[in-house]
C-alpha cells in the first residue's frame, strides 16, 4: 500500500495536513526528522502511517498512560495491530503483551521512557526489529522546556543498545528555537529533516479579563454553553476545590483533578471526563498532558499559568478535532505573586549546578515577566503568541477579545514619568503595591518601614485609580521602561532615563464593537442539523459505553457533524466521510446509517 492508500484506508483522510507528508516521506526513506506542528495538527500520523509501512515495530515513547491509552484504543479502532507497556498494566497483562509483541502480532509499541531501562522490555527490543523509535512530546527532553522529564534524557541510551539504530523521529507542539537544538542534542539526531509547520490554530478563539469576578464568570460561562465540554485550570488546589464545588452546587455536570487527590480518584475523575460522563474538568496543570480527547469546546486559565509555552499547552486542548472552541484567561495581580512564590519554591533538578539551577530561574522569571504582559496587552492575542514562537505576527487576526474590542490612545507621559521617578526615589526597593499606594498617598506600614512617607514625589498621582495605574506599570514594564527585580521589586533599566525625553501614550479598551455573546454564537455554530447531529451523538454514547471506550474515539465531533450535514444512506457514501477509514466503515456504517435513515424519513 501507499502512503495515501494506508491514510485513507486506516484513518479514513482522503489528502495529507501541511508537513505530514513531507515528514513521513523523509522517516520512509530513512531520514530522522524534528516535526513541530500545533496540536490538532495530526503529528502522530507521521509517525503511525510509517509504522504500518516499514517492517518490523514502530517504538513509540510517550510521557502519560492516558496518551498510550487514547491512541492504542484508536489504532485497534483503525484495524491497526498495537499496545503499550506502563504500569497500568497487570504482571499477567504485561508479559502476555510482551509474548504478542515477541512473536509480531504488534506494528506499533507505546512505551514510557522510565520502561526503556527495565531488562524485560530491553529484552524485547533487543530481541525484535525495530525500525523506527518516535519520541512524542519531545520538548520534555529540554531543561529549557516547560515539562522538562530526566527519564527522556535515558532515550538515547536505550537506543544505542538496540542491534541496529533506527530511524528517530522527534515530535513536539511547542519549542522555542533553544528547546529545538535541545531535542536534536540530546536525542542525538542525525542530520534530521526539520519541519516547524506553524503554532496558529485558526480554529481557537482568545479572549483575556482582568480585574473581574473568576468564579462569577466561570458561572455564567459555562450556563451559556450548555452540554459542552470544557477544562477549568486553576493555579492551586484550592483554587480546584471552590470552582468545582461552586459549579456542581449550580447543578453543573463537573469533577476535578489535582495532585492532592488519591490516585484512584484522579483515575475516576479523568475516565469520567474522557468518557463523556462528566462535561467539565475542573484542574492543576497536574491534569491533561497526553490528553486526547478531541471534542473539548473550551478551556479557561482561571488564573494564569507561569509561561506562555504552558498556556499554550493547556489552551490548546480545546478544539483538537478542528471546530470553533474558546480559550479565556481571567488575570488578576495575585496570579504574579502566587507563580512566583512556586517559582521560588521549586526545588529543581539536584542532577544540575547551582549556576545552571539560577540560570533556569532566571528564564521561568522571564517567562512569567511575558505571560503577564500576554494577560495584560491591548494588542492581537493571536500576534502576541505566534511573534513569540518566532513567526510573523498576524497584526489583527479578528478572532480574538483584543481585535474585537474598540480602543483608543491616551497620552501617559505625565503618569509615565512620575512613576518611574518615584522608582528611583524609593531606591527601587518598592512593589507594585508601596508604589501605588506611594503616589496615591494611601496608608502603607512599609513606607512608614523605609520612611518613605512624605517625600517627594508622595501624592503625586493621588486622583489615578488603581486600575489605570496597574495598566500603566503594565505598558512601562513591557515596553522596558521598568522591570521586575528580585523579592517583587520594580527596578529600573537602562531605557527608563529615556522617558524624560519621549512622549508615551498607552492602548486603552474604549468598548465592544459589537456583543460578544452574538459573536460567539455565530462562531460556535457549525452544523445544519442539530437535531439530527444530537441524534448522532447519542448513539455515539450508546456505543462507547458498550464497548467501554471514549465516544471521540469513534468518531470525532468533526466526523459526525459531517455526517448530520452529508446525510450518507450507503456504506459508500459513509465511507467517503472524513475520518471514516474501512475498518471503522465495516464496524459502524450499519450502527448509524439507520438512525439517518429514520431522520431522513421523518423530516
Amino acid at each position: 500500500m501507499t502512503k495515501s492508500e494506508v491514510l485513507k484506508e486506516y484513518f479514513g483522510y482522503d489528502s495529507f495536513r501541511e508537513g505530514q507528508e513531507e515528514l513521513i516521506d523523509a522517516i520512509l526513506a530513512g531520514q530522522d526528522v524534528l516535526g513541530i506542528m500545533p496540536t490538532g495538527a495530526g503529528k502522530s500520523i507521521c509517525y503511525q502511517i510509517p509504522a504500518m509501512m516499514l517492517p518490523g515495530i514502530t517504538v513509540v515513547i510517550s510521557p502519560l498512560i492516558s496518551l498510550m491509552k487514547d491512541q492504542v484504543g484508536a489504532l485497534n479502532q483503525a484495524g491497526i495491530p498495537a499496545c503499550y507497556f506502563n504500569s497500568s498494566l497487570s504482571q499477567h497483562e504485561y508479559f502476555e503483551a510482551m509474548e504478542r509483541a515477541k512473536s509480531g502480532e504488534y506494528k506499533i509499541i507505546y512505551v514510557a521512557p522510565e520502561r526503556l531501562e527495565i531488562d524485560s522490555f530491553l529484552g524485547i527490543a533487543e530481541e525484535c526489529e525495530i525500525s523506527f523509535v518516535a519520541v512524542d512530546e519531545a520538548h520534555c527532553v529540554s531543561q529549557w522546556g516547560q515539562d522538562f522529564r530526566p527519564s527522556y534524557l535515558k532515550i538515547h541510551s536505550f537506543i544505542t543498545r538496540l542491534p541496529h539504530r533506527p530511524v528517530v523521529g522527534a515530535f513536539t507542539a511547542t519549542a522555542t528555537k533553544r528547546v529545538r537544538d535541545d531535542i536534536i542534542t540530546l536525542l542525538r539526531l542525525n542530520f534530521p529533516k526539520t519541519l516547524v509547520t506553524g503554532f496558529d490554530r485558526p480554529n481557537l478563539y482568545f479572549e483575556t479579563h482582568q480585574s473581574i469576578p473568576k468564579t462569577e464568570f466561570v458561572l455564567n460561562y459555562v450556563k451559556s454553553h450548555p452540554n459542552q465540554s470544557g477544562i477549568i485550570y486553576c493555579i492551586s488546589r484550592k483554587q480546584v476545590e471552590r470552582v468545582c464545588s461552586a459549579l456542581c452546587e449550580a447543578g453543573f455536570s463537573a469533577t476535578r483533578y489535582h495532585a492532592g487527590l488519591p490516585q484512584e480518584e484522579r483515575k475516576h475523575n479523568q475516565d469520567a471526563f474522557i468518557y463523556g460522563d462528566k462535561l467539565v474538568m475542573v484542574a492543576t496543570n497536574a491534569f491533561g498532558m497526553g490528553i486526547d480527547k478531541s471534542d473539548v469546546r473550551f478551556v479557561i486559565h482561571h488564573g494564569m499559568p507561569r509561561s506562555l509555552e504552558a498556556y499554550y499547552q493547556e489552551a490548546g486542548r480545546a478544539g483538537r478535532d478542528g471546530l470553533k472552541s474558546d480559550c479565556i484567561l481571567l488575570y488578576s495581580s495575585q496570579d504574579v505573586t502566587t507563580n512566583r512564590f512556586l517559582i521560588d519554591q521549586n526545588d529543581g533538578n539536584p542532577e544540575l549546578s547551582e549556576s545552571q539551577q539560577k540560570a533556569i530561574r532566571e528564564k521561568e522569571l522571564e517567562r512569567l515577566k511575558i505571560m503577564t504582559f500576554y494577560s495584560t496587552t491591548t494588542d492581537c492575542l493571536r500576534d502576541y503568541i505566534l511573534k513569540y514562537f518566532g513567526e510573523a505576527g498576524c497584526g489583527k487576526c479578528n478572532n480574538c477579545s483584543n481585535c474585537l474590542t474598540q480602543c483608543e490612545e491616551i497620552d501617559i507621559t505625565n503618569e509615565a514619568r512620575k512613576l518611574v521617578a518615584c522608582v528611583a526615589m524609593m531606591n527601587q526597593r518598592c512593589s507594585q503595591t508601596m508604589l501605588f499606594d506611594y503616589v496615591r498617598a494611601q496608608s502603607n506600614e512599609s513606607l512608614d518601614k523605609f520612611s518613605f512617607t512624605g517625600k517627594k514625589g508622595y501624592g503625586c498621582l493621588k486622583d489615578a485609580s488603581p486600575k489605570r495605574l496597574k495598566e500603566i506599570l503594565d505598558y512601562l514594564m513591557r515596553t522596558g521602561y521598568l522591570k521586575a527585580g528580585d523579592h517583587y521589586t520594580i527596578n529600573l533599566t537602562e531605557k527608563s532615563h529615556d522617558i524624560l525625553s519621549e512622549t508615551v501614550m498607552l492602548k486603552v479598551t474604549k468598548e465592544r464593537k459589537k456583543k460578544m455573546q452574538s459573536k460567539k454564537a455565530a462562531r460556535t455554530s457549525s452544523n445544519d442539523n442539530p437535531e439530527l447531529f444530537e441524534l448522532l451523538r447519542q448513539k455515539r454514547a450508546e456505543l462507547a459505553k458498550a464497548e467501554k471506550m471514549p465516544p471521540y474515539i469513534i468518531f470525532s465531533d468533526r466526523t459526525l457533524h459531517e455526517m448530520a450535514s452529508e446525510m450518507p444512506l450507503t456504506e459508500k457514501d459513509f465511507l467517503g466521510l472524513s475520518g471514516v477509514g474501512a475498518h471503522k466503515c465495516e464496524k459502524y456504517s450499519g450502527e448509524f446509517i439507520p438512525v439517518i435513515r429514520k431522520y431522513v424519513q421523518s423530516h
